[in-house]
C-alpha cells in the first residue's frame, strides 16, 4: 500500500470509529481498513482522533498504558504495551454514575495511577527520574470500551481505538511513593458485592512503574513527553469484568485505597456522568 493510501486508509478509518462513538453503532473491525499488521498506521488513527478531540476543545490530561498483561500480550500476538490518551471529559467523579448508552461495551479493570508532579522529558529515564517526577499514586478504574463490535480485537483495531479507552475514575486521597511499594500492592475488584478480579502490582508488567518508564520512553521518543500534571494509568492489575446498567464496582488496593463507580438503570434520571 503506498503511503497515498496508507493516509487514505488512516482517515477512513478514524471515521468509522467516530461514526460508531456518535451513533453507539459499534463498527466492524478496522484492521481490515489499514494494512495488515501495521502499528503505526494504527497509531496514526489514534494521533488523528487527539489532534481532533484537541481542535474541539478537549483537555488532554494524561495517557494510559494497555496490554500489560503477558497473557493478553500473548493473545494478541504483541510483545509490548500500547498507550492512548486521557481527556477530562472521560474522567468520572466518584460517587456519580455512569449515563446508560455513555459507552457502547464497558468493561472495568483496577490500576495503579500516577500523577506527576515535574516533566518527564528523558529518552531513557530511570526509575530515580520517575519517583522524582512523581508528585502521587491513586487507586484508580479504567472503564474501557470498544467501538469495534463484539470486542473483535487485534493490536491494530484497538490501538486505533485510543486503546479501547472510555473513561476512568480516580481515588480521592494521594499516597506519596515513599509510602507504598505499588509493585507489591494486592488488589480486589468487587461488582455488587462479589469479587471479580485479583492481582497485584507485580502482574502489571512487573510493576506499575515499569509500566509508566516505558510509556514515558516511548512519548518522549515520539516528541511528546509526559508533563507535570499528566495522569498516566498504569495497567490492569488483574483481569476485567464487564459492566451492565445498574451494576457498583468498588476496588480495594493495599496501600492506596478504595475506588469505585456504578452503572446507572434506564430507569433513573438526572444521575448520570
Amino acid at each position: 500500500m503506498s503511503a497515498h493510501d496508507t493516509a487514505a486508509a488512516v482517515t477512513k478509518a478514524a471515521e468509522a470509529l467516530d461514526t460508531a462513538a456518535r451513533t453507539g453503532l459499534a463498527c466492524p473491525p478496522v484492521r481490515s481498513l489499514l494494512p495488515e499488521g501495521d502499528i503505526e498506521a494504527a497509531y496514526a488513527v489514534q494521533r488523528l482522533y487527539v489532534e481532533r478531540a484537541a481542535a474541539a476543545g478537549r483537555r488532554l490530561v494524561g495517557r494510559k498504558i494497555g496490554l500489560t498483561s503477558p497473557a493478553v500480550q500473548a493473545q494478541l500476538g504483541v510483545d509490548q504495551p500500547d498507550f492512548g490518551a486521557l481527556f477530562a471529559d472521560m474522567a468520572v467523579p466518584e460517587g456519580a454514575r455512569v449515563a446508560p448508552g455513555r459507552l457502547l461495551q464497558p468493561k472495568v479493570e483496577a490500576e495503579v495511577a500516577l500523577v506527576l508532579g515535574a516533566d518527564l522529558p528523558h529518552h531513557a529515564p530511570t526509575v530515580a527520574d520517575l519517583l522524582l517526577s512523581t508528585a502521587f499514586a491513586l487507586p484508580a478504574l479504567e472503564i474501557v470500551d470498544s467501538r469495534i463490535a463484539d470486542w473483535d480485537i487485534t493490536i491494530v483495531d484497538t490501538v486505533a481505538d485510543n486503546a479501547s479507552s472510555g473513561l476512568f475514575v480516580l481515588g480521592g486521597t494521594p499516597v506519596p511513593l515513599d509510602r507504598v511499594d505499588v509493585r507489591a500492592v494486592r488488589m480486589t475488584l468487587t461488582r455488587n458485592g462479589e469479587t471479580v478480579s485479583r492481582g497485584a502490582g507485580a502482574d502489571c508488567l512487573g510493576s506499575p512503574l515499569t509500566a509508566a518508564l516505558w510509556l514515558a520512553a516511548t512519548l518522549a521518543r515520539l516528541g511528546d513527553p509526559l508533563r507535570a500534571g499528566d495522569i498516566v494509568l498504569t495497567g490492569a492489575l488483574g483481569p476485567m469484568a464487564v459492566a451492565a446498567e445498574g451494576d457498583e464496582f468498588s476496588a480495594h488496593i493495599e496501600g492506596l485505597g478504595t475506588v469505585g463507580v456504578a452503572f446507572a438503570a434506564a430507569a433513573e434520571e438526572g444521575t448520570g456522568a
